[in-house]
């Protein structure tokens, strides 16, 4: 479960920049993954929820928004991998160019990003 290891940097840099701004609450986290980062978002959720327990983050909303993954190859395509059902594997994704059938490179997909954090600070 690699999800919780994420989260739990997440989550340390979340509170990282609540101390900076000597914050009361945090009230909600947008958290950004890329198609290809193979993190689950059920459990990330169940993560961040164990993590933020007894924290100032304890009753905040997390908002995932998934990112469309993206290849290149060298014929020139770059954009959305096409996929493949696999009968044995359920469906599985094939690093293959869909324009020209030659081998692709993902470019795109695998970000893990803290979009946005809202908080509660002193007034200044």
């Amino acid at each position: 479960m690699h999800e919780f290891s994420v989260m739990s940097q997440i989550v340390d840099a979340i509170m990282e920049e609540a101390e900076k701004r000597e914050a009361k609450k945090i009230e909600g986290v947008t958290i950004e993954l890329g198609e290809f980062t193979m993190l689950g978002e059920e459990q990330m959720r169940f993560s961040f929820e164990v993590l933020a327990k007894g924290t100032m983050m304890e009753d905040a909303a997390v908002v995932f928004r998934r990112t469309d993954g993206e290849i290149e190859c060298a014929c020139g395509y770059r954009g959305a991998m096409s996929p493949s059902e696999d009968a044995a594997h359920g469906s599985t994704l094939i690093l293959e160019c869909p324009k020209c059938g030659g081998a692709a490179t993902i470019v795109g997909g695998r970000e893990c990003v803290i979009r946005d954090i809202r908080m509660v600070v002193p007034d200044v």
